[in-house]
C-alpha cells in the first residue's frame, strides 16, 4: 500500500497532462485531443480502482487503512512547508466516482460537442478540470487541497463561459467565480488561522498532523475572545468556503446559472467535481468540525451550522424547483437540494451518512443532466419544457434512462440507490436529540423532489408533442445560437422533422450510469451497511434484523409514504392530463398564482442580492469615485499649490534676497581684497611710487590750506 500511495500523484497527472498537450494542439486535431482525454481519464480509473482495492484490503480501523506520503515543499526561514497525500477509504472511493463519472461524461462529450468548433479547448478545460478535482481528493494538505479547490474555480469559470460570444454564459462565468471566492476567502482566513494554531497544514504526519489527537484536544480547549473554541472557529471559516462551492444559501444563486455552459459541463459540475468539493471538504476535515470537550453532547456548533444550513437548503432550493420551466434549471435546483441533504448527513450523521448520498447522488444526477442533454439534442436546443412534450416514443432509451434517474433522485423504495442514501439522512435526523426539525424539513424537501420530477417527467415525455415548441424554435435569432447545437436557421429548415434520439455515443454512457442508479444504493442499506463500514474501517455483515433496530423501520415507512405522496400528486396534476399547449398556465399557477410567481422568481433573491449588494457596491463606488474627485483630489490640488509656492517663495528667497546680497558682498570683499593685494606687492619701486604720490598729495594739501588763511 505504501508503495502506491507514493505514487498516488499519478492519478490527476495524467489527465493534467492530457490537459497540456490539448493546450497546445490546433482545432483540426479533434480526435487526438478526444483521446487523450478519455485516454487519460481511462488510466486515471484503472489507479483509481487499484488504490481501492488496496485501501478496502487494508482497512482495519486501527490506523493502518491510511498511508501518507508527505514531502518539504517551500523553506522559510528554519521551517519547511510540506505537502503530500493520503490514501485511505475516503480518499479511494472519491477518486473511483470522480475519475468512473468523468470518463462517462468525457465520452458523452464527444457525441455532444461533436458540432463545436472549439471542440479541442472543450477537453482540454475538461481534463485540467477532473485533474484539479483528483488532486483535491488525494491532498494531504489543506494547501494543496486549496491549491487544487482554486483550479477547480478556475476551470469551472472557463467551462460555465466556454460559449462566452453569448452573454448569458460570460455572465454565469463571472457570477460563479466571484460568488465562490466570497466562501473562498473565509477559507484562506481559515486556512491561515489553523496553521498560526497548529503550526502545519498537513491533515496526517505521524501524530502531528493538524487532524490527529494532540493537535485537536489543543484547538478544542483554546477559546477564542468570543467564546468559541479555535477548533470550531477555524471549522466554522472552512465551512464557509464549503458553502460557496457546494451552493448553499445564501451562496447558491451561481449555481442555476451555471447552465449556460456546455451540459457535459453542466453534469461535471453538479455531479462528480466542483459541488461535491465543499461536501468532500466538510468530510475530510471532519474530525476538526466534531472536536469537543464534551459540552456539547449533540455535537458541536459549527457540525449544528452545517446541519442546519443544509436543512435550508434542501427545502429552500426544492421549493424553488418546483415552478421552474428549464430542463437544465430545475435539475440544478436539485442539485442545490440534495447538497444541502448531504450537508444534513454530514452535521447529523457523520462522514458515511453524507458520503453515501454524495456517491449515489453523482451517479443518478449525471445520468439526469445527461439525459437532458440528450433531450436538448434531440429536440434541436430547446430547453423549455413547456415546448416540449411525447418525447417518450421518440427518444426510448433517453426515457428510460432518465425514467431510472428520476425515481433515483425521488427516492423510489427499496430498489433505487437513492432511496437507500436519503433514508440514511432522515434516519440521522430522526435520531438528532438537538431539535426534530431538521427531521421534518427533510421529510418535506423529499416529498417535493418526488413532486416536481414527477412534474419534469410530465412535461418532457408524456402527452402528445406540443407544435407549438417548433415555432419558438424557428424565431429564435441566429445570434442566440451556440456551435454545439443546429443553429435555429438550420431548426427553421427542418422545424417539421421529428425529435431523434442521441447517437449510441451519448446513450451508452446514460445506460452504465443506470446500472449505478440502482445497484449502489445495495452497499449501503441498514442491513448490509457495507459502505458505512468500509469508510470506518469495519466489517460489515448481512443482517435484516437490522432494518427493526433503532427506530429505522418507521423512517423506512415515512420515507416510502412522502415518496408516494408526491410522485401521487405529481401525477394526478401533470401525468393524468397532461398539458397540450406550451402557454398553457401551470397547474399551480392556477390555483395559487402569487405563490407560483414567488417560486418562479427563486424568492426574488437575485433582485434582493442586485438591491442590496450590487446596489450597495454602486452606491460605495459613486460615493468613492466622488469623494476622490471633489474631496480627496481637492484636497491633493490644495497641498500640492502649497507645496509648490512654498517651493516658489523658497527659490525667490533664495536666489533673489539671500544669493543676490551674499554675491555683492562677496564681490565687494574680493574687490577690495584684489585692491589691497597690489598695494601688498612686495615690490619697493611701487612702495617708492606710493609714497611719492602721497607726498606731492600732502604738499599740495599744505599749500591750499595755507592760501586759503
Amino acid at each position: 500500500m505504501s508503495r502506491l500511495a507514493d505514487h498516488l500523484w499519478l492519478i490527476p497527472a495524467f489527465p493534467l497532462l492530457a490537459a497540456a498537450v490539448s493546450a497546445v494542439m490546433t482545432r483540426r486535431r479533434r480526435a487526438m485531443a478526444a483521446g487523450m482525454g478519455i485516454g487519460s481519464m481511462a488510466l486515471a480509473l484503472v489507479l483509481s480502482g487499484a488504490a481501492f482495492v488496496v485501501a478496502m484490503r487494508h482497512a482495519d480501523g486501527s490506523g493502518g487503512g491510511r498511508v501518507v506520503f508527505n514531502f518539504p515543499w517551500l523553506q522559510f526561514g528554519d521551517a519547511w512547508l510540506k505537502l503530500g497525500w493520503v490514501l485511505d477509504p475516503l480518499t479511494a472511493v472519491m477518486l473511483v466516482m470522480v475519475s468512473l463519472v468523468g470518463l462517462l461524461i468525457f465520452i458523452y462529450s464527444v457525441g455532444y460537442m461533436a458540432h463545436d468548433e472549439n471542440f479541442t479547448r472543450f477537453f482540454c478545460f475538461l481534463s485540467l478540470f477532473a485533474a484539479a478535482m483528483l488532486g483535491l481528493v488525494i491532498a494531504n494538505s489543506l494547501l494543496l487541497f486549496f491549491i487544487c479547490w482554486e483550479l477547480v474555480g478556475l476551470t469551472s469559470y472557463l467551462l460555465i463561459g466556454f460559449w462566452y460570444h453569448k452573454p448569458s454564459a460570460a455572465a454565469a462565468a463571472k457570477k460563479a467565480f466571484i460568488t465562490t471566492r466570497i466562501g473562498d476567502l473565509a477559507f484562506l482566513l481559515g486556512m491561515v488561522w489553523l496553521y498560526s494554531q497548529s503550526g502545519t497544514l498537513l491533515f496526517y504526519d505521524g501524530g502531528a498532523g493538524c487532524l490527529e489527537p494532540s493537535s485537536l484536544l489543543t484547538l478544542a480547549t483554546r477559546p477564542t475572545a468570543t467564546g468559541l473554541m479555535v477548533s470550531t472557529g477555524i471549522a466554522l471559516l472552512l465551512f464557509c468556503g464549503a458553502i460557496g462551492k457546494s451552493g448553499q444559501v445564501p451562496l447558491h444563486v451561481w449555481l442555476p446559472d451555471a447552465m449556460e455552459g456546455p451540459t457535459p459541463v453542466s453534469a461535471l459540475i453538479h455531479a462528480a467535481t466542483m459541488v461535491a468539493a465543499g461536501v468532500f471538504l466538510v468530510a475530510r476535515v471532519y474530525p476538526l468540525f466534531s472536536a469537543s470537550t464534551g459540552a456539547a453532547p449533540d455535537g458541536t456548533a459549527s457540525l449544528a451550522a452545517v446541519t442546519w444550513v443544509g436543512s435550508l437548503t434542501a427545502v429552500f432550493a426544492a421549493t424553488i424547483a418546483v415552478a421552474q420551466t428549464d430542463i437544465k434549471r430545475i435539475l440544478a435546483y436539485s442539485t442545490v437540494s440534495q447538497l444541502g441533504f448531504m450537508m444534513m448527513g454530514l452535521g447529523m450523521g457523520g462522514v458515511a451518512v453524507g458520503m453515501f448520498h454524495l456517491i449515489t447522488h453523482a451517479f443518478f444526477k449525471a445520468l439526469l443532466f445527461l439525459g437532458a442533454g440528450s433531450v436538448i439534442h434531440g429536440c434541436r436546443e430547446e430547453q423549455d419544457i413547456r415546448y416540449m412534450g411525447g418525447l417518450g416514443k421518440f427518444m426510448p432509451v433517453t426515457f428510460a434512462t432518465y425514467g431510472i434517474g428520476m425515481l433515483a433522485l425521488s427516492g423510489f423504495p427499496l430498489v433505487f440507490s437513492g432511496f437507500w442514501s436519503k433514508d440514511g439522512i432522515l434516519h440521522a435526523a430522526h435520531s438528532w436529540n438537538a431539535s426534530h426539525w431538521p427531521f421534518y424539513l427533510g421529510v418535506f424537501g423529499a416529498c417535493l423532489t418526488a413532486f416536481y420530477m414527477t412534474r419534469q417527467v410530465a412535461y418532457v415525455f408524456f402527452g402528445a408533442r406540443r407544435a407549438d415548441g417548433a415555432a419558438r424554435l424557428a424565431s429564435v435569432p441566429e445570434a442566440e445560437s451556440h456551435p454545439g447545437l443546429p443553429s435555429p436557421r438550420q431548426a427553421r429548415e427542418g422545424s417539421t422533422h421529428e425529435p431523434h434520439e442521441s447517437p449510441r455515443v451519448m446513450t451508452a454512457p446514460l445506460v452504465v450510469l443506470s446500472f449505478f442508479a440502482v445497484a449502489l444504493g445495495f452497499i449501503g442499506t441498514p442491513a448490509w451497511p457495507w459502505f458505512q463500514a468500509f469508510l470506518s474501517g469495519e466489517h460489515a455483515n448481512l443482517a435484516l434484523n437490522r432494518l427493526a433496530e433503532e427506530g429505522a423501520l418507521p423512517v423506512l415507512a415515512v420515507s416510502t409514504a412522502v415518496v408516494f405522496l408526491g410522485l401521487g400528486l405529481g401525477w394526478w396534476l401533470y401525468g393524468r392530463r397532461p398539458v397540450t399547449r406550451a402557454l398553457e398556465r401551470d397547474v399551480l399557477e392556477r390555483l395559487w398564482p402569487n405563490v407560483f410567481t414567488l417560486l418562479r422568481r427563486k424568492y426574488f433573491v437575485d433582485e434582493i442580492y442586485e438591491w442590496a449588494v450590487v446596489g450597495f457596491n454602486a452606491w460605495w463606488a459613486n460615493a468613492c469615485a466622488w469623494l476622490d474627485r471633489w474631496l480627496w483630489d481637492g484636497l491633493v490640488q490644495l497641498v500640492s499649490l502649497t507645496v509648490v509656492g512654498l517651493s516658489w517663495l523658497d527659490r525667490f528667497l533664495d536666489e533673489v534676497v539671500i544669493n543676490s546680497g551674499f554675491d555683492k558682498a562677496c564681490q565687494g570683499l574680493t574687490g577690495g581684497g584684489g585692491l589691497l593685494a597690489r598695494l601688498q606687492s612686495g615690490r619697493v619701486q611701487t612702495y617708492l611710487r606710493l609714497m611719492g604720490v602721497g607726498l606731492t598729495v600732502l604738499a599740495l594739501l599744505l599749500l591750499w590750506g595755507c592760501r586759503a588763511s
